[in-house]
This record gives structure tokens, sequence and C-alpha cells, in this order.
């Protein structure tokens, strides 16, 4: 756990993020009793992965292969690396927060089977990939070029692949890599339709390239920020937040896949059991969540199942310096559980002081 001092209590305007963020990590020092894994067995992983899981459910507003939040980036500059436990929902933004947080474990919730499989996807991307150009051209399915060079601009890496042709070959060769790494190295049980969304998931960054969007299912829709967009956005400090901003950052996420560390879990946010679940298993291995990124679920949410998720988030360990993050602002977890929608007495969880 953690302990520090001094804390606004309110949502904080994106203008005063930075001087919120170094205020709410004055006298931190990080409590090392903590007992998660270093690493999960692939048995291990599919064993948290299933059994923290609910039944899944349905999101008709989109298929939601990519997000579609481009103030993400103002949110990463506000956050430092902390260790501890991440949780989230939805695609790649949450892989942006991960890069920064550079948690000790995350995990990824969401009410839809197929964010799951994508999040599979994703990681045997990661695994099969060298550098973020290499991950580019996998996940996209255009050539990479052919200098290698890695130490280049996010906004270098997408004008080389706006630049290059999809390539049928090149998708073929991915799916069949992809198929491999999570049927017979991972040795993951996935049934049919499970590998066959993770085909039409890789088929969808193949076909629309860059320029895929978070409403391309909903064609009388207004297109979204494009992948190209998101990645290559800027904070007020005109600096690249995303995942593939840098090496670094890149590598930060590569390696939690690796340690198969990243773990999605199917659960809708007002469900019983999956952030319940979740949170016994962080609170049972002495751990706090640093950051719980909700983005605009409640929307979506009635009044009695936004009270049933206040009850669940209220369950997480976590400590003064624990961010909640939404798709439009960030304020400290603790102060978002205070305010959440009331609801009949339940169990909490008493920060360290």
């Amino acid at each position: 756990m953690m302990r520090c001092t001094g804390r606004d209590h309110q949502p904080v305007a994106w203008s005063a993020l930075l001087v919120a963020s170094c205020v709410a990590h004055l006298a931190c020092e990080p409590h090392s009793s903590s007992t998660l894994p270093r690493t999960l067995s692939d048995a291990q992983f599919w064993d948290l992965s299933t059994t923290l899981s609910e039944p899944a459910g349905t999101f008709t507003h989109s298929e939601n292969l990519v997000s579609n939040e481009t103030d993400f980036v103002h949110a990463v500059r506000a956050l430092r690396p902390a260790g501890g436990v991440y949780i989230g929902v939805g695609p790649e933004q949450n892989f942006s927060y991960i890069a920064r947080l550079r948690p000790a474990m995350a995990f990824i919730i969401d009410i839809r089977r197929e964010n799951r499989n994508l999040h599979l996807l994703y990681k045997a991307l990661f695994e099969l990939s060298h550098d973020r150009a290499d991950f580019l051209s996998r996940l996209f399915s255009r050539e990479r070029q052919a200098d290698g060079a890695t130490r280049r601009t996010v906004r270098d890496l997408f004008s080389a692949l706006d630049a290059a042709k999809p390539s049928p070959q090149l998708y073929d060769a991915t799916l069949q890599l992809v198929r491999a790494r999570l049927l017979d190295s991972h040795r993951l049980p996935l049934v049919p339709q499970d590998v066959e969304w993770i085909a039409y998931a890789l088929r969808a960054f193949y076909t629309d390239g860059p320029a895929i969007h978070y409403a391309r299912s909903r064609p009388r829709d207004a297109p979204g920020p494009s992948y190209e967009l998101l990645m290559t956005a800027r904070d007020i400090g005109g600096e690249s937040r995303s995942y593939l901003a840098s090496d670094a950052a890149f590598a930060v996420v590569q390696d939690l896949h690796v340690r198969n560390l990243i773990v999605p879990v199917v659960g809708d946010f007002a469900g019983p059991d999956a952030i319940r679940r979740t949170a016994n298993y962080i609170r049972e291995h002495h751990a706090t969540v640093t950051a719980f990124y909700g983005s605009n679920v409640e929307v979506y949410l009635t009044r009695e199942r936004t009270r049933a998720f206040c009850n669940s988030l209220a369950t997480i360990s976590y400590d003064p310096r624990s961010w909640f993050i939404g798709s439009k602002d960030i304020q400290p977890l603790e102060a978002k559980i205070k305010t959440c929608a009331p609801g009949p007495p339940h169990p909490t969880w008493t920060p360290d002081r």
C-alpha cells in the first residue's frame, strides 16, 4: 500500500491537472507487502480470467474496436508511475494509462466477450512484435519500412503506415501466427466463435487501416477520431502520450503481456461479481488499485444499476493517491467512492492512513 499526504477531493480540470498531480504525489512511500505475482503461467492466466468473469452481455452502441476519447492524453499527463494494480474498461486506451502508471498487474473488465477476445488479439500481437513499427505492421497488415529504425516519433510511424498498402498476405500470415500463439503456445481453450471474432477484429484493422474509428459499425453516425489521431494526439504541453509514443511506453505494456499480467475479464460494471471478485483478488494479495478507468460507462446505467456499480466500487482497496479516470475528467478514487450513488450498507475497504 501507499502512504501519502495531501489530496484535493474534487474532479480536476484539465488545466489544473499538472498541479494536482504534483500535490497528490508528495510524500508518497511505497509499501512492499504486496504478494502480487511477478508472472502468471498460461493456466493461471486463463483460470484467473475465467473465474473473475461473469456471463457476457451486449453493448449496442458500437463494436468498440477503438476508443473515441482524445482527452485521455491530459489524464495521462497527470499520472505518475505508481505500481499497484490498474483496472480499466474498453479497448486500446487502457494501454496508454498502463504505460504511464507502470502497474504490477492490470485487469480489463468489460461486459462484452468480444472485448476480452480483442485483448487476446492485442496480447498475441504484443508478444509477436519486436518493436512499435513491427506491432503496427501486424495490427494493420501493412509492410513496415525496410530501414528497421525504431527510434521514430509516433507521427513518423503512422506516416509510414499511411504510405503503405494493405497486404492480404501479411493479414493471413499474422492471423496464423496469432492463432498459433493463443491456441498452441498459450493453450487457451478458445471456442471457434472466439477465434472467428479475433479474425474479424484483425480484418477490421486490415480493411480500415489507421483510419479505423469507434463508429465504423454504425455508418449513419458521425465518425469518431481515428486510431491514428488517438495515438498521435498531444496534450496541452504538446507531447504525445499514447502507448505508441515511445519505445519505453510500448515496452511497459509488452512486458506485462509477456508475463501474462494484463488479464481481460468479462463483466458488467453493474453486475454482482466481476468487480468484487477482482477487488477480492487484489486485497488477498495485499495490493491497492492505483487507478480505476471507468470511461463513461455510468452514462449507460440506470439509477439502480449505478447504485450496484458504486457498491462494487466501494469494495476496492485504494489509498489516498489512487485515481478514478473518466472519459472527461480525473479525480481521487476515494472522492469518487464517497460521492457515488448511495446504496444499502455494504462492506468497504478502509484505506491505510
